[in-house]
């Protein structure tokens, strides 16, 4: 006998990021436009790098958009959870093109340190300082939406973004008052250490996600102690938890009982427990009898039997 909550297994679309992302790409689009021609025009890696920046990120913001859109779709035959992990494919592929951008830039900083060029520095500042101001606009509309993976890895560029433009406006001070033209390969090379460290963050998130990990924020010793407390409950097995997108949390589990006329009772107590942990799709499966466990120490100073993943089946 399993029981499900029927309430938590019903689909409930995310809020809708893609109107924030589609501003954010046409916003993003465009400047890259701009720069890229001052970049060519004043000689300034800096301006260049940010551009390389500001175009992966617009395609990083249309697939963004996209998987929104996807992840909205109500589940089906085919997909009865939806399609809500989408977004966390979208923040993988995201994080993949980051990459390749720091790749880029990283090679021809070294070049630029090899062979320096001249740099229009007045110029540099000019672009750079709208950009800085477009860069905050965009993050802001990203920031103030709901925080999934995928809008997440889409920030993660535009983060990327804002800070190539403060560089680039350090850079073309720097020029116009000393002519040190090296500066400017020099912080590309610092953003690129930045952005890097913030790509592989994302990526162990993602990762976790997609390998069915448990949430970085939750214990499964922890949540199985709290399920063997609830009263009623002798002992916990087959417990699993893992993600099915960036704002669900699923969860299934075997309670042994004491009774299964109490079942009612427990499974209210267990699903209390679990949502206030942010778990709300939740299959508890109720077991009469007692089953191979564990032995943890409960914080009355009763042992409490929590057996968790042990294979056992009723």
């Amino acid at each position: 006998m399993s029981d499900h909550d029927q309430h938590n297994h019903s689909h409930h679309p995310p809020p809708d990021a893609g109107p924030r992302l589609i501003w954010a790409l046409l916003l993003t689009l465009g400047f890259a436009a701009v720069e890229t021609m001052a970049g060519f025009w004043s000689g300034s890696l800096a301006l260049l790098g940010d551009a390389g920046h500001m175009v992966t990120d617009s395609a990083s913001l249309g697939l963004a958009a996209f998987a929104a859109t996807l992840a909205r779709r109500p589940p089906s035959p085919r997909h009865t959870y939806g399609l809500g992990r989408v977004e966390t494919l979208a923040a993988l592929l995201n994080v993949l093109f980051m990459a390749l951008v720091v790749v880029a830039i990283s090679v021809a900083a070294i070049h630029r340190f090899l062979e320096p060029a001249t740099i229009n520095g007045e110029a540099v500042t000019l672009v750079a300082i709208i950009g800085l101001g477009i860069n905050i606009g965009v993050a802001w509309l990203l920031m103030h939406g709901e925080q999934t993976m995928n809008t997440r890895g889409a920030l993660l560029h535009v983060m990327g973004d804002l800070l190539g433009s403060v560089a680039a406006l350090v850079a073309g001070a720097v020029i116009v008052f000393t002519g040190w033209t090296p500066i400017d390969p020099l912080l590309s090379l610092l953003i690129c250490v930045l952005v890097l460290g913030s790509s592989l963050r994302l990526l162990r998130e993602v990762l976790r996600a997609l390998l069915e990990g448990v949430p970085a924020h939750l214990s499964v010793e922890e949540i199985g102690r709290a399920l063997a407390a609830v009263p009623g409950v002798r002992s916990v097995h087959d417990l699993h938890i893992w993600t099915l997108s960036s704002s669900r949390i699923a969860l299934s589990a075997h309670l042994v009982v004491e009774g299964l006329a109490q079942w009612p009772e427990v499974l209210a107590a267990a699903k209390h427990v679990l949502l206030h942990r942010g778990i709300s799709h939740v299959t508890l499966q109720p077991e009469s009898g007692l089953h191979t466990v564990r032995w943890l120490q409960h914080d009355t100073g009763r042992d409490v039997a929590t057996g968790i993943n042990d294979g056992a089946q009723s």
